[in-house]
This record gives C-alpha cells, structure tokens and sequence, in this order.
C-alpha cells in the first residue's frame, strides 16, 4: 500500500486533456474538487496558484506536482492529468509538463504533507513508471498502475 492511490478516483483521474496555461489548469482543478469534495473553488485556485508563484512544482521530465494548504479540508486529496498538450511549467530541466499530480492537505498537515510529497517524487522519478503511466489507456488502468506502486 502506499500513500498515492488512496488520493485519487475515477473523477480526479483525467487523460488527454489540454490547458492553454497552468492558470487554466488550476482553475480546472479548482473547480473539480469544488464538485467531488465541497470545497471552493476560489480557495483552491488561491493555495495552487500562490505556491506556484514561490516557485515552479514543476520537478523536470515532464512532472510537475502542484500543491495547495485548504483550510476546512478534512483529508489530504488528489487529481492525476495526464495531458495531451504539454504545458510550460517552468521546470528545472526547461521540459514542459504532461504529467500533474495536484495535492490538496488539510492546512495543519505538514507532517502528511511533506510524506505524500516524497512519495511522489519517488513515484515520478522512476522512468518506467511514468512510462506506463503516459501508456494507460483509461482511468482504472492508472488507477490500477498508481494501487500496485510500492516505494
């Protein structure tokens, strides 16, 4: 078991989608944990974009793992985009993003926080994992790829 799969379901897991920037990404975003959790969409939209302009979540080879603090979040929460037209991240390796995994923790969660992070980056730093993760060809296949993951 790991700390990733529990994140995300069918509805947060979204293939071949394009954005014309990572404003539009994150009001995206916003608005779908607005629907699938109660939250708004303006405090979303507010933590994403204000933690990416401390700097880019963008970790180079196309993975970029925004992140947001809710406050009246209960448990900490998650969207996978794998996207059809690769957005400017800003990355330290000047490649543009594909894969994206959003994170939302509860706003006192650090410990968690910084875990799922780690976890993450673990995940994504493996070539053959993001390999099979940009050849799944459907939610439930990465969902399933995501649930046999072990760090």
């Amino acid at each position: 078991m790991n700390l990733i799969a529990p994140l995300i379901a069918p509805d947060t897991t979204l293939l071949d989608i394009s954005f014309t920037s990572k404003k539009k990404l994150f009001e995206h975003a916003a608005d779908l944990f607005a629907q699938t959790r109660g939250l708004k969409a303006a405090d979303i939209f507010t933590s994403l974009f204000e933690r990416e302009r401390l700097g880019s979540t963008a970790l180079g080879h196309g993975i970029a793992i925004p992140h947001g603090r809710i406050k009246g979040l209960k448990d900490a929460c998650g969207a996978f985009y794998r996207l059809k037209t690769p957005l400017e991240f800003d990355a330290p390796d000047n490649q543009p993003v594909t894969l994206c995994f959003i994170l939302l923790v509860p706003k006192d969660a650090n410990e968690q926080h910084l875990q799922i992070l780690g976890e993450l980056a673990h995940l994504f730093g493996d070539a053959g994992m993001r390999a099979r993760m940009l050849d799944a060809d459907s939610p439930s296949a990465l969902l399933t790829l995501l649930d046999s993951w072990s760090s």
